[in-house]
C-alpha cells in the first residue's frame, strides 16, 4: 500500500504540473523533478523487497546489488542538491522578487537541473565505481533489506579504509554542503521576512512550509545515516533509518506538497458552496 501511494502520489504531482499551464514555473519544475526522483528511489528497492517477503531464498545477484548501491547513491545525492536548489529558488522569490524572472528564467533553470544531476553523478557514483569493493567474503549475507553502501562494504575481504574515506568525502559534498546552503538561504529568507509587515509574513512563510518540512525529514535521516556516529547504533538501526528515507519519505513528499499547496489542490478539487 505504501508503494502504491508513492507511485500514485508522485505520478499525480507530475501529471498535475505538466497538465496545468499556470504551474509551469521554476518552483513546480523543480518539484516535478523531485517527484520523479521519489518514484525511482522507491522503485529501487521496494519491488525486490516485496518479492523477498514471499520468497524463502531472498537472494540478489552481485550485479543487481551493485546497481541498487549506485542508483541509491545517485538519486540520494541528486535529491540533496535539488532540495538546495529549491531553497535557492525560494530565496530569490522572497528576497529578490523584482529580479525573479531574470534570475530564474527557463534557460538558467534547465542548466541548474543539468548541473544537479551531473554533480550528483560526479560526487557519488563516479568515486564509488573506482573504490567500491570487489571481492566479497563468505558468507555473503547482508543484514539489511536492500543493498546500501554502508552495509555492502562490510562484506569486503580487503581493507575498507579507502572506501570509508570516499564515503565521508562524498557525504560532505552531497549532503553537508547542500544542507549548509539551505540553512543559509533560509537565514536570508527569515531576515527578509521579518522586515516586512506582519500581515504579509504568513503568506511568505506559507510558500516555504512544504519545502522546510521535506528538508527536515530527508536531511534529518540522511545526516544520521551518513554523517552521524553510526558505530554507536545497533545493526538494525540502519535498517529502520533506511525504511524511513527510502520508503516512507517518498510517499510523504507528494502528500506534503499537495495538501499544503492550494494551486495543486485547485486543479483537481472543487470547493462546493451552498
Amino acid at each position: 500500500m505504501i508503494y502504491l501511494v508513492t507511485i500514485v502520489g508522485n505520478g499525480f504531482m507530475v501529471c498535475a504540473i505538466i497538465a496545468t499551464p499556470h504551474l509551469h514555473t521554476p518552483m513546480y519544475f523543480f518539484l516535478c523533478n523531485l517527484s520523479l526522483i521519489d518514484i525511482f528511489y522507491s522503485s529501487r528497492t521496494v519491488p525486490k523487497v516485496l518479492v523477498d517477503l514471499l520468497s524463502p531464498s531472498r537472494r540478489i545477484s552481485l550485479t543487481a546489488c551493485g546497481i541498487q548501491v549506485y542508483v541509491g547513491l545517485f538519486l540520494g545525492g541528486t535529491e540533496c542538491l535539488l532540495l538546495a536548489l529549491m531553497a535557492y529558488d525560494r530565496y530569490v522569490a522572497i528576497c529578490r522578487p523584482l529580479y525573479y524572472l531574470i534570475i530564474m528564467k527557463w534557460s538558467i533553470c534547465y542548466k541548474l537541473i543539468v548541473f544537479v544531476w551531473l554533480s550528483s553523478f560526479i560526487t557519488t557514483v563516479f568515486p564509488s565505481m573506482l573504490l567500491m569493493p570487489m571481492r566479497a567474503c563468505n558468507p555473503n549475507q547482508l543484514n539489511h533489506f536492500a543493498c546500501e553502501v554502508l552495509v555492502v562494504i562490510k562484506l569486503s575481504c580487503e581493507s575498507t579504509e579507502k572506501n570509508e574515506i570516499m564515503i565521508s568525502f562524498s557525504s560532505f559534498f552531497s549532503i553537508v554542503i547542500p544542507f549548509m546552503l539551505i540553512l543559509l538561504s533560509y537565514a536570508c529568507i527569515l531576515s527578509s521576512v521579518l522586515k516586512i509587515r506582519s500581515s504579509r509574513r504568513s503568506k511568505a512563510f506559507s510558500t516555504c512550509s512544504s519545502h522546510v518540512t521535506v528538508v527536515a525529514l530527508f536531511y534529518g535521516t540522511a545526516l544520521i545515516m551518513y554523517c552521524g556516529p553510526s558505530s554507536r547504533f545497533s545493526p538494525n538501526f540502519g535498517k529502520y533509518i533506511s525504511v524511513f528515507y527510502g520508503i516512507i519519505i517518498p510517499m510523504l513528499n507528494p502528500l506534503i506538497y499537495s495538501l499544503k499547496n492550494k494551486e495543486v489542490t485547485k486543479k483537481f478539487f472543487v470547493r462546493k458552496t451552498v
